[in-house]
């Protein structure tokens, strides 16, 4: 599939910076994502939560990660809104995706609710954290597809686009609402698609031709 030309387009060279920031900033946050649930051998991955990585031995890593990925999410928004054309294009997406960063910054910071121990404030707020940045990024990726299909150079992205993202839309409300496999590997396969379609974007976004 041939790559979209943007060329013509003033804010062609910015939103690739921004593209390549925000891939970054993805890899970034899938390696030490990866790298503290095998340093953590004290946990299952399969029925731990992330949120539980976020505690104890390493969680300051995963907790800098969380940020960099917020920031990972401010800079795609920001970078789809240069890229697409005027009168084509919404802030819509852009300012879901801050606010699936700020929730995941809150997610971060709060400490989760933990088994056998009484619920805290905190850790009501990090359950809440966590929710509004699923929720967000998701409603945030399928209104960023359906966007795409509305502008010419973009438009032969728009069907692996929409497609993943209600994928991951509705991965996010079966993790909710069904549980008929480990808590762990469930969300992980949610994550996994979340990230799978951010990649895929930010690869999108840099891989424009410069003009």
């Amino acid at each position: 599939m041939d790559n979209p030309d943007p060329s013509a387009h003033p804010n062609a060279s910015t939103s690739r910076a921004l593209g390549n920031i925000a891939l970054a900033g993805l890899l970034v946050f899938s390696i030490v994502a990866v790298a503290v649930q095998v340093l953590r051998s004290d946990l299952d991955w399969m029925d731990a939560p992330l949120s539980f990585y976020l505690l104890d031995a390493y969680g300051h890593w995963l907790q800098a990660a969380y940020i960099v990925l917020a920031s990972a999410l401010a800079a795609l928004g920001a970078g789809y809104y240069l890229a697409l054309r005027d009168g084509r294009r919404s802030a819509a997406p852009w300012l879901l995706f801050v606010c699936a960063g700020v929730g995941l910054c809150a997610t971060a910071l709060a400490h989760s609710n933990l088994p056998g121990r009484a619920p805290t404030l905190e850790g009501f707020v990090h359950g809440i954290a966590a929710q509004t940045a699923f929720l967000c990024v998701s409603v945030a990726m399928l209104l960023q597809s359906w966007w795409l299909r509305a502008n010419p150079r973009w438009r032969s992205r728009f069907a692996p686009a929409f497609a993943l993202a209600l994928a991951c839309f509705a991965g996010i409300w079966v993790d909710a609402l069904w549980h008929g496999m480990p808590r762990g590997l469930e969300q992980r396969l949610v994550i996994a698609l979340i990230l799978a379609w951010l990649l895929l974007a930010a690869n999108w976004l840099r891989r424009q031709r410069a003009a």
